[in-house]
């Protein structure tokens, strides 16, 4: 740790420092600048990084983007994917679900698969125009302070250390959070036993899987994968067991081995753009607030990539944080009030929906698909039920249930 006495000249000032570079943290800072708040973002990476694990916006998140005046430039990089499907390889049966179904309840009755760095470089681009915002990368939180006055934070560059003040600090740090780890929040769950294996190719797919969609869960038993569609790529997404080690996960012969069980013997040698291999957990923090520190994203929360959430219910503990630090700072609400109330909500909605839908998510593309496939069929006859599931799975029904939460 570094000694230091608070307020001292040196320091900068901003009212709202976020740790963490991220689609997550960028929504945050850029929402609260554009309404007037002063907000500094350091991230430790030395620019956005090229992450190809999160690729859905799901519709109400396009309505957010829609709200900081973002969605037409992400539409223009991203692909509009209002189908996806589950498939049974073993039977040839597939279920296709259309969120059109449900366009008299959202502007966007699709999800929009764009890549989440595509985000982070939007908005990282549009902070830097603001007089009230700045980004600096190649910069480390490594201690904080708070007091009932405000955050003393200490952060490092390859070259120097900086200090802030601030009124509040938001940890949007990933998944091994420091500011998490710093609080002493603890992060219950588990973690899968098997790792997950991701491939990114430019070759049509779709060639050689006439029945795929833009979204594809497909149980193959006794194995199981996702297919996405972005724009200019297919993404494959595979589990790999734990016991083999990450080289011969994302070696050619294993990168064969995916591609041969997927299209079939005859299939070409395939190209690679992007093999990532990571393991996957489902947890919680205890609390996404102490004083005024708080967390958001992956620093709050994790949960496999099976439907799209984790990104996503990123955004929206951001866009709930963004209407409570406005509320603090820009018209004097009580701050315990208005922070355990984000508090209650965002781990509220973690709990009952993003950790219970991406726990059944996996369970139903494997073991379970049985039973999914069952309630698939009824979904196909059954309007009142398809609706009320496609509410569900885009995210439309657990923001309305947020806001219910006192």
């Amino acid at each position: 740790m570094i000694g230091r006495n608070r307020r001292e000249a040196s320091d900068e000032r901003t009212q709202i420092l976020v740790s963490g570079g991220g689609p997550v943290g960028f929504v945050l800072a850029y929402a609260l600048a554009k309404r007037g708040i002063s907000v500094r973002v350091i991230e430790a990476a030395s620019h956005c990084m090229e992450d190809m694990r999160a690729s859905t916006l799901h519709p109400p998140t396009l309505e957010m983007m829609a709200e900081l005046g973002l969605i037409d430039e992400l539409e223009a990089q991203g692909l509009r994917a209002p189908v996806y499907q589950y498939a049974n390889r073993e039977s040839g049966a597939t279920y296709a679900l259309d969120l059109g179904d449900i366009a008299d309840a959202t502007r966007f009755p699709y999800r929009l698969q764009c890549e989440q760095f595509k985000l982070a470089r939007l908005i990282a681009a549009r902070l830097e125009a603001l007089p009230n915002a700045s980004v600096e990368f190649s910069r480390r939180l490594i201690h904080f302070e708070q007091d009932a006055s405000g955050i003393y934070a200490t952060a490092e560059g390859s070259f120097d250390v900086k200090h802030y003040q601030a009124d509040y600090l938001v940890g949007a740090d990933g998944a091994n959070s420091l500011i998490r780890k710093l609080l002493g929040v603890g992060f219950d769950g588990f973690t899968y036993p098997e790792s997950f294996l991701t491939l990114s190719t430019a070759y049509p797919i779709e060639q050689h899987l006439p029945w795929v969609a833009d979204v594809n869960y497909v149980a193959d038993p006794p194995e199981w994968c996702v297919l996405l569609r972005v724009p200019t790529l297919w993404r494959v997404l595979v589990p790999q067991s734990a016991e083999t080690g990450d080289a011969d996960i994302l070696s050619d012969m294993r990168k064969d081995a995916v591609f041969a069980q997927l299209l079939g013997p005859d299939a070409p040698t395939i190209q690679t753009e992007h093999r990532t291999v990571y393991r996957v957990h489902q947890r919680v923090a205890k609390t996404f607030r102490v004083g005024r520190v708080l967390l958001i994203g992956d620093s709050a929360h994790l949960n496999n990539p099976l439907g799209g959430y984790g990104m996503n219910s990123g955004i929206h503990d951001a866009w709930n944080l963004i209407d409570k630090l406005s509320k603090v700072l820009l018209e004097k609400a009580d701050p315990d009030a208005q922070l355990d109330r984000f508090d209650r909500q965002r781990r509220a909605i973690t709990h009952d929906f993003v950790q219970t839908q991406t726990i059944a998510n996996k369970k139903g593309i494997g073991a379970g698909f049985s039973d999914r496939e069952a309630l698939l069929r009824k979904l196909q006859t059954d309007d009142a039920a398809r609706r009320d599931y496609l509410l569900t799975t885009s995210m439309i029904k657990s923001i309305a249930e947020e806001a219910a939460i006192v």
